[in-house]
């Protein structure tokens, strides 16, 4: 978005002193206007802002061509120089590794909650398979793309992780926390936003139509409106989300393409049932 100018120099000041280096990096501007950046990195200059799904789609349509993309966030800084390496070491041994998430952390070292891709958060630090990922660092196999397609397009911002994961998984690809690849990144709340308990509802609403067995759909939208009511202190807030609710039942969402039971057996098995 063009606001984070010395944070964006900091990142791709980590991304060169990679050990591994890569093979293209590549600035999307969302509708804005990019400061100077060196001469190593390309630009995809949008002129208007497509939220994050349509930015990272850009960058995908820009690197067709690569084996394995790295989406990291304009305020990340990579700690270790030795993060591309690992992310190779790792795909070479699983060749249906599709997504591996990245644990974030902010600068006292503290991983949050939420940032946890599990439901027992406890321990930031255990790896292993997992249900859905962070937006903020994680790479994708372009080999995976190719058969599960790219970013929901319609989501703009919110679940769409979670979009992609289910995909990947129903598709035979496996999805893979690592911890030991640290994104460090200011500790923030989703909800500073200004639209953020409208397009939250939304979609969750485009993922129970897109991806969930007709009989899960009403079982998984009622638990997360009795959560939303539980959770949220804010009047202002709940109008928001419940106009987010009717919204997702109004608007397209893309194609509706239900996971098989095979995979809904999985997401449990993984510790994330598809209904919660």
């Amino acid at each position: 978005m063009g606001t984070r100018p010395k944070e964006l120099a900091a990142l791709l000041a980590s991304v060169q002193a990679q050990t591994a280096p890569a093979a293209r990096t590549v600035v999307v501007a969302n509708g804005c206007e990019l400061p100077y950046l060196p001469p190593w990195v390309e630009t995809v200059q949008l002129a208007e802002n497509l939220g994050v799904t349509g930015g990272r789609n850009a960058a995908l349509e820009h690197l067709r061509d690569m084996d394995l993309v790295l989406d990291l966030d304009d305020d990340g800084l990579l700690v270790a120089d030795d993060v591309f390496a690992m992310i190779a070491e790792l795909y070479e041994q699983d060749p249906r590794l599709g997504i591996v998430g990245f644990r974030i952390a902010d600068e006292t070292g503290v991983t949050q909650r939420r940032h946890v891709p599990r439901l027992r958060a406890g321990d930031p630090m255990r790896g292993g398979l997992a249900t859905g990922f962070l937006g903020g660092a994680h790479v994708l196999s372009t080999k995976m793309l190719n058969q599960v397609g790219h970013w929901p397009d319609a989501f703009f911002f919110a679940h769409e992780e979670t979009d992609m994961a289910w995909r990947a998984i129903d598709a035979g690809w496996r999805v893979y926390y690592e911890p030991r690849l640290l994104l460090q990144h200011p500790r923030t709340s989703p909800a500073r936003h200004a639209f953020f308990y409208q397009v939250n509802a939304r979609n969750r609403v485009y993922l129970a139509r897109r991806h969930l067995p007709t009989v899960l759909v009403p079982v998984y939208l009622t638990v997360w409106v009795a959560l939303t009511l539980a959770r949220t202190r804010s009047a202002s807030g709940l109008r928001a989300w419940f106009d987010g609710f009717v919204e997702g039942w109004r608007t397209p969402c893309g194609p509706r393409r239900p996971m098989r039971w095979r995979t809904v057996f999985t997401l449990t098995r993984l510790g994330r049932p598809p209904v919660i």
